[in-house]
């Protein structure tokens, strides 16, 4: 009989070891289910030149970009998903902005890329854009005369920077200007807008050259400027070009106080960069500077310096770079999708407030509706607001000419230049 109990309790004890072993399996593969891997990222491009003549205006706004991606992140992300930025280098090449475009689209999947500076970079990448169906967000205020399904143009159309600057300085300073610039397609157009804007005033310019991006030979420019004794310089040089530009005009005795130029690329950065010394007193026109004294503005100083160190200034291309990647996770959350034209539709019309101040997406053009400023370099490299304009409507195409007439100046210069949208051949 104690045989048979023991055998009855070594098997209920058994049988219990049965239900348990089966319950904790049950409880792991309900557990199991109810246990998801994170969702894939969205993967962004974030396209600008981090060597060659433009990395030192350019570099900065990939800081920009990851901060606004970094904020995102913090904030729980999109739909759910984090943002997993690919950061890629156009090396101030057309060819390997074009290149790494298309790596970005067909390699490394992203959804979206923001960057590129100058318009022969944006020519290029909008091709590649335009062939995926991929979205490009452009951060730099530009000529004009373009309209890209694929583009969101978040910088100053020329009624928004060139006219307004133009219209300031033969109000304000004189109608005697010499217009220098770099030898591509934005310097070119911006001339011909500044030309027919002069014609309304009955005055024509009173110089105009232009030099090879990368070059650092002025003098000849300078001393054309000391013959016609302008009374204003309208400045579309870019990229480390400025520094021997300006340097050549002190060379020459050119001061702020003698012959003041109005720049269309010279921000803070670059006034940190080449020293305000040279450009004290100097003007820029853009729609953003860092001193804007606006509560908005002063959050995105504090986040900013708060990653980058206090030391660290913001131009317009940087906050609009940021706004952009605002911009763009705003209006995936709205539409619940990455897709391009989903994308396009949420953001039409759409109103924001950004640091540059109050902000509308046109959504005839893919352009922002937004303010026009004009600044005066102060000894601290910081700008005072010398004018501002209400919030404006952004006309890509000016309204000086037709559009085929401004079409027929773009494939001009671009046959000029063996297709190309720089002079090749320049000196």
């Amino acid at each position: 009989m104690t045989a048979r109990n023991n055998r009855k309790r070594k098997f209920e004890a058994s049988a219990r070891k049965l239900q348990l072993l089966v319950f904790l399996v049950l409880v792991i593969f309900q557990l199991s289910g109810c246990i998801q891997r994170d969702p894939e990222p969205i993967r962004i491009g974030i396209l600008h030149s981090l060597s060659g003549t433009m990395a030192g205006s350019e570099s900065a706004l990939v800081d920009a970009a990851l901060l606004a991606v970094e904020e995102i992140n913090e904030s729980g992300g999109i739909l759910g998903r984090a943002i997993d930025p690919v950061v890629a280098d156009g090396k101030s090449e057309k060819l390997t902005f074009a290149s790494e475009a298309e790596r970005l689209i067909r390699e490394e999947s992203v959804s979206v890329i923001f960057g590129t500076w100058t318009s022969e970079h944006r020519k290029a990448v909008k091709n590649i854009v335009e062939k995926h169906d991929s979205l490009l967000f452009y951060p730099l205020q530009y000529e004009g005369l373009e309209q890209s399904p694929n583009i969101v143009y978040l910088g100053s159309t020329p009624n928004q920077q060139i006219i307004p600057a133009v219209e300031w300085c033969h109000r304000f300073i004189g109608p005697r200007m010499f217009l220098v610039g770099s030898d591509y397609i934005f310097p070119r157009v911006a001339n011909a807008i500044i030309s027919d804007e002069l014609a309304e005033f009955g005055v024509d310019a009173v110089g105009e050259e232009y030099v090879p991006l990368g070059s650092t030979d002025f003098e000849p420019v300078v001393q054309k400027i000391l013959q016609s004794e302008p009374d204003v310089i309208l400045n579309t040089v870019n990229g480390d070009s400025n520094q021997a530009f300006f340097r050549a005009l002190r060379k020459a005795g050119i001061s702020s106080d003698v012959i003041p130029v109005m720049s269309f690329s010279i921000g803070e950065p670059e006034i940190q960069s080449l020293g305000s010394e040279e450009l004290a007193g100097n003007f820029s026109a853009w729609s953003y500077f860092q001193s804007i004294d606006t509560s908005t503005n002063r959050d995105f100083l504090k986040a900013f310096h708060a990653h980058f160190g206090i030391e660290r200034v913001i131009g317009d291309p940087m906050e609009a770079i940021n706004l952009g990647v605002h911009l763009w996770a705003s209006a995936v959350k709205m539409s619940g999708s990455v897709d391009p034209e989903d994308v396009k539709s949420a953001m039409g019309g759409k109103a924001f407030s950004a640091a540059r101040g109050a902000i509308r997406v046109d959504g005839n053009n893919q352009h922002l509706w937004q303010a026009a400023r004009i600044g005066r370099v102060r000894e601290d490299g910081q700008f005072d607001i010398v004018w501002e304009s209400d919030i404006l409507p952004p006309a890509n195409f000016p309204a000086s000419r037709s559009r085929s007439e401004w079409q027929q100046l773009l494939d001009s210069l671009y046959e000029a230049w063996g297709r190309n949208w720089a002079n090749p051949g320049a000196p």
